[in-house]
């Protein structure tokens, strides 16, 4: 049980409601999935880690091998930078809904495991696989992949040249698949399928998705949307 990939082409059609609020829930299998209880507007906890060493995924879609992490990082991305800029994404999206994050030291022992693509292509992508009991609409994820091409140049921050995908920015999307978000549309959100430096955080339409998946924080005033000094808009 599957899938879902990062920036796309193409995606497919969406309800007139879906299009109408911004945002569209992952569905696999005909099922909603979310970390946590089988219910919408639930919190979750959930832990992440980074690959350290080549990890395969027979039944996986997209990042069936995942290599370490590190082999993203090099002279105009250092580990350390990397490893910040993945604690940023994370916090985008607890400071939008009721979740948590934190990292583990293994990998084996995270629901979100992070890493470069040991077979590169495109830029990133996702792989959410699920619990199949339970009743009702909603299921349990029980692990999500995110992997990055180490082929593909990489930077911190908006530029204007969009062919340089800023690092932040496609964590914050990809993680957002991993805890149960689809592609909207083509732009507009951050979970658009097109890559745009037009604005560095989430939008109205992430926000409502990720509300109705995990419920609001216990304030608004806490609220995170990934605003940084080191990014400055610009148009495609």
């Amino acid at each position: 049980m599957l899938i879902v990939a990062g920036f796309l082409p193409l995606s497919p059609p969406l309800l007139a409601a879906e299009k109408g609020e911004g945002y569209r829930l992952l569905e696999l299998e005909g099922y909603l999935v979310k970390w946590g209880e089988h219910r919408l507007g639930a919190g979750a906890k959930i832990s992440y880690a980074f690959a350290d060493e080549t990890l395969h995924f027979d039944d996986a879609r997209n990042c069936g091998v995942l290599a370490p992490m590190k082999a993203l990082s090099g002279q105009d991305l250092p580990f350390e930078t990397l490893v910040q800029e993945t604690a940023a994404a994370f916090r985008v999206w607890e400071g939008a809904a009721d979740l948590s994050f934190h990292r583990v030291a293994d990998a084996r022992d995270a629901d979100i495991i992070l890493g470069a693509q040991g077979q590169p292509r495109r830029r990133a992508f996702a792989n959410v696989t699920f619990a199949s009991h339970g009743k009702g609409k909603v299921r349990a994820i029980d692990q999500a992949l995110i992997c990055l091409n180490p082929e593909q140049k990489w930077k911190v921050g908006f530029g204007g040249d969009t062919e340089i995908y800023d690092i932040r920015y496609t964590l914050i999307h990809e993680i957002g698949h991993a805890i149960g978000l689809d592609h909207p549309g083509p732009s507009g959100q951050v979970m658009g399928f097109r890559y745009t430096e037009n604005f560095p955080g989430l939008q109205p339409g992430d926000l409502r998705g990720i509300q109705q998946l995990y419920g609001h924080r216990a304030s608004d005033s806490q609220l995170v949307t990934g605003t940084d000094p080191r990014h400055t808009e610009s148009a495609l």
